[in-house]
Protein backbone atom coordinates (compact mmCIF):
# COMPACT_ATOMS: atom_id res chain seq x y z
CA UNK A 1 0.00 0.00 0.00
CA UNK A 2 1.35 3.36 -0.82
CA UNK A 3 0.20 6.21 1.67
CA UNK A 4 -0.42 9.26 0.27
CA UNK A 5 0.30 12.85 1.77
CA UNK A 6 0.25 16.64 0.65
CA UNK A 7 4.09 17.64 1.28
CA UNK A 8 6.73 14.72 2.53
CA UNK A 9 10.22 15.80 3.66
CA UNK A 10 13.17 13.78 3.81
CA UNK A 11 15.80 14.65 6.47
CA UNK A 12 14.97 16.40 9.83
CA UNK A 13 18.43 18.38 9.86
CA UNK A 14 17.69 21.99 10.19
CA UNK A 15 17.29 22.55 6.25
CA UNK A 16 14.33 20.27 6.54
CA UNK A 17 12.78 21.76 9.89
CA UNK A 18 13.00 25.03 8.14
CA UNK A 19 11.05 23.59 4.90
CA UNK A 20 8.40 22.24 6.97
CA UNK A 21 7.83 25.41 8.83
CA UNK A 22 7.45 27.04 5.38
CA UNK A 23 5.15 24.64 4.30
CA UNK A 24 2.88 23.83 7.53
CA UNK A 25 1.43 27.21 6.94
CA UNK A 26 -0.56 26.40 4.15
CA UNK A 27 -3.12 23.70 5.87
CA UNK A 28 -1.43 20.48 4.13
CA UNK A 29 -0.61 17.48 5.78
CA UNK A 30 3.12 17.94 6.47
CA UNK A 31 5.34 14.33 7.45
CA UNK A 32 8.95 14.31 7.88
CA UNK A 33 11.01 11.50 7.92
CA UNK A 34 14.32 10.88 9.43
CA UNK A 35 16.61 8.10 9.39
CA UNK A 36 18.32 8.91 13.10
CA UNK A 37 16.06 7.49 15.95
CA UNK A 38 15.72 11.67 16.92
CA UNK A 39 15.78 14.63 14.90
CA UNK A 40 18.76 17.44 14.51
CA UNK A 41 21.56 15.62 15.69
CA UNK A 42 24.52 17.19 14.05
CA UNK A 43 22.73 20.96 15.20
CA UNK A 44 22.95 19.43 18.02
CA UNK A 45 26.55 18.37 18.17
CA UNK A 46 27.15 22.08 16.84
CA UNK A 47 25.71 23.36 19.22
CA UNK A 48 27.80 21.66 22.01
CA UNK A 49 30.73 24.00 21.89
CA UNK A 50 28.23 26.86 21.61
CA UNK A 51 25.59 27.36 18.90
CA UNK A 52 26.42 29.51 16.58
CA UNK A 53 23.21 30.56 14.39
CA UNK A 54 24.30 33.22 12.20
CA UNK A 55 27.07 36.47 11.77
CA UNK A 56 25.74 39.64 12.50
CA UNK A 57 27.05 41.78 9.25
CA UNK A 58 25.58 43.10 6.49
CA UNK A 59 23.61 40.63 3.65
CA UNK A 60 26.45 41.86 0.55
CA UNK A 61 29.05 41.02 3.48
CA UNK A 62 27.34 37.98 4.83
CA UNK A 63 26.25 36.16 1.81
CA UNK A 64 29.90 36.85 -0.28
CA UNK A 65 30.76 33.95 2.13
CA UNK A 66 28.50 31.73 0.58
CA UNK A 67 30.68 29.94 -2.12
CA UNK A 68 30.08 27.03 -4.40
CA UNK A 69 28.25 25.85 -7.59
CA UNK A 70 24.68 27.88 -6.34
CA UNK A 71 25.51 31.33 -7.51
CA UNK A 72 23.59 34.16 -5.65
CA UNK A 73 20.66 34.95 -8.97
CA UNK A 74 17.71 36.30 -8.31
CA UNK A 75 15.32 34.40 -6.61
CA UNK A 76 17.85 32.71 -4.88
CA UNK A 77 19.69 33.55 -1.36
CA UNK A 78 20.61 37.37 -1.52
CA UNK A 79 16.92 38.47 -3.21
CA UNK A 80 13.77 39.71 -1.29
CA UNK A 81 12.84 36.74 0.04
CA UNK A 82 16.24 36.07 1.74
CA UNK A 83 16.22 34.26 4.48
CA UNK A 84 19.81 36.27 6.76
CA UNK A 85 21.27 37.16 9.67
CA UNK A 86 18.72 39.73 10.25
CA UNK A 87 16.16 36.99 9.84
CA UNK A 88 17.48 34.43 11.53
CA UNK A 89 18.25 36.29 14.73
CA UNK A 90 14.08 37.34 14.67
CA UNK A 91 13.20 33.68 13.82
CA UNK A 92 15.13 32.53 16.75
CA UNK A 93 13.87 35.26 19.43
CA UNK A 94 10.02 34.66 18.10
CA UNK A 95 10.85 31.04 19.29
CA UNK A 96 11.44 32.21 22.56
CA UNK A 97 15.34 32.15 22.51
CA UNK A 98 17.33 35.22 23.60
CA UNK A 99 20.17 35.92 21.87
CA UNK A 100 23.39 37.66 22.23
CA UNK A 101 26.24 39.23 19.35
CA UNK A 102 29.43 38.52 20.31
CA UNK A 103 32.64 41.31 19.83
CA UNK A 104 33.43 39.56 16.51
CA UNK A 105 29.71 39.49 15.05
CA UNK A 106 28.96 36.29 15.80
CA UNK A 107 25.34 35.59 17.08
CA UNK A 108 24.60 32.86 19.79
CA UNK A 109 21.78 32.00 22.49
CA UNK A 110 22.46 33.38 25.70
CA UNK A 111 22.04 29.84 26.65
CA UNK A 112 24.75 29.15 24.45
CA UNK A 113 22.61 25.57 23.60
CA UNK A 114 21.00 24.27 20.51
CA UNK A 115 18.88 21.69 23.15
CA UNK A 116 16.18 24.83 24.09
CA UNK A 117 16.03 26.04 20.27
CA UNK A 118 15.33 23.23 19.02
CA UNK A 119 12.56 21.36 21.78
CA UNK A 120 10.47 24.69 21.04
CA UNK A 121 11.21 24.54 17.57
CA UNK A 122 9.98 21.07 17.04
CA UNK A 123 7.09 21.99 19.97
CA UNK A 124 5.73 24.52 17.31
CA UNK A 125 5.93 22.51 14.14
CA UNK A 126 4.14 19.46 15.94
CA UNK A 127 1.54 22.98 17.62
CA UNK A 128 0.90 23.09 13.38
CA UNK A 129 0.21 19.41 12.54
CA UNK A 130 4.03 18.37 11.23
CA UNK A 131 4.09 14.52 11.66
CA UNK A 132 8.21 13.50 12.64
CA UNK A 133 8.29 9.79 12.01
CA UNK A 134 11.94 8.45 12.85
CA UNK A 135 14.22 5.54 12.03
CA UNK A 136 12.43 6.28 8.47
CA UNK A 137 15.19 5.56 5.97
CA UNK A 138 14.57 6.48 2.60
CA UNK A 139 16.40 3.98 -0.12
CA UNK A 140 14.46 4.64 -3.49
CA UNK A 141 11.92 5.74 -5.78
CA UNK A 142 10.08 2.35 -6.63
CA UNK A 143 6.31 3.57 -7.42
CA UNK A 144 7.02 6.59 -4.75
CA UNK A 145 9.18 7.17 -1.82
CA UNK A 146 10.30 4.34 -0.29
CA UNK A 147 11.78 3.59 3.20
CA UNK A 148 12.65 1.27 5.16
CA UNK A 149 11.27 1.14 8.81
CA UNK A 150 10.96 -0.94 12.25
CA UNK A 151 7.87 -2.07 10.76
CA UNK A 152 9.51 -3.16 6.80
CA UNK A 153 8.60 -0.89 3.90
CA UNK A 154 6.86 1.68 3.57
CA UNK A 155 5.80 3.82 0.81
CA UNK A 156 4.71 7.78 0.34
CA UNK A 157 3.56 9.57 -2.43
CA UNK A 158 3.31 13.22 -2.17
CA UNK A 159 2.47 16.13 -4.11
CA UNK A 160 5.30 18.16 -3.21
CA UNK A 161 8.71 16.86 -1.69
CA UNK A 162 11.50 18.35 -0.26
CA UNK A 163 14.56 16.43 0.05
CA UNK A 164 17.20 17.79 3.00
CA UNK A 165 19.26 14.70 3.97
CA UNK A 166 22.98 16.32 3.95
CA UNK A 167 26.14 15.62 2.48
CA UNK A 168 28.80 13.61 3.73
CA UNK A 169 30.66 14.77 6.50
CA UNK A 170 29.96 13.41 9.92
CA UNK A 171 28.24 10.32 9.02
CA UNK A 172 27.87 9.15 12.48
CA UNK A 173 25.13 11.41 12.62
CA UNK A 174 23.17 10.63 9.82
CA UNK A 175 25.06 12.53 6.82
CA UNK A 176 26.35 9.61 5.37
CA UNK A 177 25.54 10.49 1.67
CA UNK A 178 23.36 7.14 0.94
CA UNK A 179 21.20 8.89 -1.18
CA UNK A 180 23.38 10.01 -4.00
CA UNK A 181 22.95 6.34 -5.53
CA UNK A 182 19.08 7.22 -5.86
CA UNK A 183 19.46 10.22 -7.30
CA UNK A 184 22.48 9.45 -9.74
CA UNK A 185 20.04 6.45 -11.36
CA UNK A 186 17.17 9.37 -11.65
CA UNK A 187 19.45 11.09 -14.09
CA UNK A 188 20.09 14.10 -11.12
CA UNK A 189 23.57 15.25 -11.51
CA UNK A 190 26.02 15.46 -8.84
CA UNK A 191 29.16 16.43 -8.08
CA UNK A 192 31.97 14.29 -6.04
CA UNK A 193 31.94 15.15 -2.28
CA UNK A 194 35.02 16.94 -0.92
CA UNK A 195 35.85 18.00 2.94
CA UNK A 196 35.03 21.24 4.06
CA UNK A 197 35.41 23.17 7.12
CA UNK A 198 37.96 20.70 7.62
CA UNK A 199 41.48 20.36 9.05
CA UNK A 200 44.66 20.04 7.67
CA UNK A 201 47.56 16.85 8.59
CA UNK A 202 50.93 18.50 9.04
CA UNK A 203 54.04 15.99 9.87
CA UNK A 204 55.25 18.08 12.82
CA UNK A 205 58.89 17.36 13.64
CA UNK A 206 58.97 16.11 17.79
CA UNK A 207 60.29 19.71 18.35
CA UNK A 208 56.37 20.42 18.06
CA UNK A 209 55.51 17.90 20.91
CA UNK A 210 55.95 20.75 23.30
CA UNK A 211 52.74 23.09 21.84
CA UNK A 212 50.94 20.10 21.35
CA UNK A 213 47.14 21.04 21.60
CA UNK A 214 47.80 24.71 22.02
CA UNK A 215 46.03 27.33 20.47
CA UNK A 216 47.33 29.45 18.36
CA UNK A 217 46.17 33.40 18.48
CA UNK A 218 46.53 36.57 17.31
CA UNK A 219 47.88 35.81 13.78
CA UNK A 220 46.59 36.10 10.60
CA UNK A 221 46.27 33.87 7.93
CA UNK A 222 46.57 35.30 4.34
CA UNK A 223 45.18 32.71 1.03
CA UNK A 224 44.90 34.65 -1.75
CA UNK A 225 42.51 37.58 -1.11
CA UNK A 226 41.27 35.83 2.26
CA UNK A 227 42.13 37.41 5.42
CA UNK A 228 41.73 35.00 8.69
CA UNK A 229 42.21 36.19 11.95
CA UNK A 230 40.18 33.31 13.54
CA UNK A 231 42.02 31.05 16.93
CA UNK A 232 43.17 27.94 15.76
CA UNK A 233 45.29 24.49 17.51
CA UNK A 234 47.45 22.52 16.94
CA UNK A 235 47.43 18.73 17.29
CA UNK A 236 48.86 15.57 17.10
CA UNK A 237 47.73 15.63 13.30
CA UNK A 238 47.94 18.67 12.08
CA UNK A 239 46.07 22.19 12.32
CA UNK A 240 42.72 22.35 13.46
CA UNK A 241 39.75 25.40 14.28
CA UNK A 242 38.00 28.18 13.08
CA UNK A 243 40.11 30.34 11.83
CA UNK A 244 41.93 27.31 9.53
CA UNK A 245 37.95 26.58 8.85
CA UNK A 246 38.00 30.25 7.24
CA UNK A 247 40.30 29.96 4.96
CA UNK A 248 39.69 25.91 4.17
CA UNK A 249 38.27 25.53 1.03
CA UNK A 250 40.91 27.68 -1.00
CA UNK A 251 43.64 25.86 0.68
CA UNK A 252 42.45 22.22 -0.06
CA UNK A 253 42.24 23.54 -3.71
CA UNK A 254 45.47 24.55 -3.84
CA UNK A 255 45.77 28.20 -2.88
CA UNK A 256 49.40 28.80 -0.17
CA UNK A 257 48.97 29.79 2.65
CA UNK A 258 50.82 32.42 4.86
CA UNK A 259 51.00 32.89 8.26
CA UNK A 260 51.64 36.82 9.79
CA UNK A 261 52.68 36.31 13.34
CA UNK A 262 52.56 39.45 13.80
CA UNK A 263 49.12 41.68 11.90
CA UNK A 264 49.03 44.11 14.44
CA UNK A 265 52.99 45.13 13.52
CA UNK A 266 54.49 46.40 10.22
CA UNK A 267 57.79 45.40 8.46
CA UNK A 268 59.45 48.21 9.44
CA UNK A 269 58.17 48.17 13.16
CA UNK A 270 59.02 44.07 13.75
CA UNK A 271 62.78 44.14 11.75
CA UNK A 272 63.52 47.07 14.70
CA UNK A 273 62.08 44.06 17.10
CA UNK A 274 64.18 41.67 15.42
CA UNK A 275 67.23 43.80 15.70
CA UNK A 276 67.53 44.10 19.81
CA UNK A 277 70.63 42.53 20.50
CA UNK A 278 70.12 38.68 20.96
CA UNK A 279 73.17 38.35 23.71
CA UNK A 280 73.98 35.07 24.99
CA UNK A 281 70.15 34.01 24.79
CA UNK A 282 69.66 30.95 23.09
CA UNK A 283 67.77 31.15 19.28
CA UNK A 284 64.01 30.04 21.20
CA UNK A 285 64.48 32.59 24.05
CA UNK A 286 65.55 34.96 21.72
CA UNK A 287 62.85 34.83 19.57
CA UNK A 288 60.64 34.33 22.16
CA UNK A 289 61.38 38.02 23.73
CA UNK A 290 60.68 39.25 19.90
CA UNK A 291 57.58 37.80 19.20
CA UNK A 292 56.44 36.92 22.98
CA UNK A 293 54.03 33.54 22.54
CA UNK A 294 55.92 30.36 22.88
CA UNK A 295 53.49 28.90 20.24
CA UNK A 296 54.27 31.47 17.57
CA UNK A 297 58.08 30.77 17.85
CA UNK A 298 57.52 27.18 17.39
CA UNK A 299 56.03 27.75 14.18
CA UNK A 300 58.74 29.96 12.69
CA UNK A 301 61.03 27.24 13.74
CA UNK A 302 58.98 24.96 12.41
CA UNK A 303 58.24 26.70 8.98
CA UNK A 304 60.72 29.07 9.13
CA UNK A 305 63.33 27.49 7.54
CA UNK A 306 66.18 28.14 6.16
CA UNK A 307 66.40 30.66 9.28
CA UNK A 308 67.13 34.64 8.23
CA UNK A 309 70.09 36.25 8.55
CA UNK A 310 69.35 39.60 9.37
CA UNK A 311 66.29 41.90 11.52
CA UNK A 312 65.06 42.47 7.94
CA UNK A 313 64.92 38.77 7.12
CA UNK A 314 63.24 37.89 10.21
CA UNK A 315 60.76 40.34 9.89
CA UNK A 316 59.72 39.32 6.24
CA UNK A 317 59.89 35.47 7.56
CA UNK A 318 57.60 36.00 10.46
CA UNK A 319 54.76 38.43 8.05
CA UNK A 320 54.23 35.83 5.47
CA UNK A 321 55.61 32.38 6.77
CA UNK A 322 54.65 29.36 4.50
CA UNK A 323 51.79 27.39 5.79
CA UNK A 324 53.29 23.69 5.32
CA UNK A 325 50.38 21.23 5.20
CA UNK A 326 50.34 17.79 4.01
CA UNK A 327 46.61 18.04 2.50
CA UNK A 328 43.21 17.92 4.34
CA UNK A 329 41.65 15.85 6.84
CA UNK A 330 39.28 13.32 5.27
CA UNK A 331 35.75 13.73 4.57
CA UNK A 332 34.24 12.08 7.43
CA UNK A 333 35.97 14.55 9.99
CA UNK A 334 34.95 17.43 8.28
CA UNK A 335 32.42 19.82 9.81
CA UNK A 336 30.84 20.19 6.54
CA UNK A 337 31.02 19.15 2.74
CA UNK A 338 31.63 20.33 -0.46
CA UNK A 339 29.77 18.85 -3.93
CA UNK A 340 26.60 17.55 -4.06
CA UNK A 341 23.55 18.29 -6.62
CA UNK A 342 24.97 20.42 -9.14
CA UNK A 343 23.62 23.73 -10.33
CA UNK A 344 21.84 22.36 -13.73
CA UNK A 345 19.92 19.78 -11.81
CA UNK A 346 18.01 22.40 -9.94
CA UNK A 347 16.41 25.49 -11.01
CA UNK A 348 15.58 28.66 -9.70
CA UNK A 349 12.85 26.99 -6.79
CA UNK A 350 15.31 24.55 -5.85
CA UNK A 351 13.57 22.09 -7.97
CA UNK A 352 14.88 19.10 -9.52
CA UNK A 353 15.11 19.01 -12.88
CA UNK A 354 14.97 15.02 -13.50
CA UNK A 355 12.45 15.06 -10.64
CA UNK A 356 9.30 17.34 -11.09
CA UNK A 357 7.94 18.25 -7.82
CA UNK A 358 10.67 17.39 -5.67
CA UNK A 359 12.97 20.34 -4.09
CA UNK A 360 16.37 19.98 -2.56
CA UNK A 361 17.82 22.13 0.37
CA UNK A 362 20.63 22.22 2.42
CA UNK A 363 24.00 20.36 1.98
CA UNK A 364 22.91 17.68 -0.77
CA UNK A 365 23.03 20.95 -3.15
CA UNK A 366 26.84 22.17 -3.74
CA UNK A 367 28.01 25.37 -2.03
CA UNK A 368 30.12 25.57 0.90
CA UNK A 369 30.67 28.52 3.68
CA UNK A 370 32.65 28.60 6.55
CA UNK A 371 31.31 28.17 10.16
CA UNK A 372 31.09 31.54 11.93
CA UNK A 373 27.50 31.45 11.41
CA UNK A 374 27.30 31.28 7.67
CA UNK A 375 26.73 27.20 7.40
CA UNK A 376 23.76 27.38 9.65
CA UNK A 377 21.91 30.39 8.23
CA UNK A 378 22.70 29.31 4.57
CA UNK A 379 21.32 25.65 5.80
CA UNK A 380 18.37 27.17 7.36
CA UNK A 381 17.74 29.82 4.32
CA UNK A 382 17.77 27.07 1.60
CA UNK A 383 15.88 25.57 4.08
CA UNK A 384 12.80 28.30 3.61
CA UNK A 385 13.60 28.76 0.19
CA UNK A 386 12.57 25.12 -0.92
CA UNK A 387 9.40 24.89 1.64
CA UNK A 388 8.13 27.71 0.02
CA UNK A 389 8.94 26.83 -3.70
CA UNK A 390 7.08 23.56 -2.43
CA UNK A 391 3.88 25.28 -0.90
CA UNK A 392 3.88 27.26 -4.37
CA UNK A 393 3.58 23.95 -6.40
CA UNK A 394 0.90 22.63 -3.62
CA UNK A 395 -1.34 25.50 -4.41
CA UNK A 396 -1.32 24.56 -8.22
CA UNK A 397 -2.01 21.23 -7.78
Amino acid sequence: MTERVDALVIGAGPAGLMAAEALMGQGRRVVVTEAMPTPARKFLMAGKSGLNLTKSEPPDAFWGKVAGALPRTPGYFDNREAFGPAEVMAWAEGLGVPLFTGSSGRVFPVGMKASPLLRAWLARLRAGGVELRSRWRWVDLDGGFGFETSQGRSVIAADAVVLALGGASWPRLGSDAAWVPVLTGAGVPIAPFRPANMGFNVAWTDAMARVMGAAVKGVAIHVGDAVSRGEWVITRHGIEGGGIYEVASALRDGAEGRVDLAPDLDMAALAARFGRPRGKLSLGNWLRRVLGDPVKVALLLEWGQPMPADPAGWAARAKALPLRHDGPMSLERAISSAGGIMRDGVDAALQLRALPGVFVAGEMLDWEAPTGGYLLTACLASGRRAGMAAAQALNTV
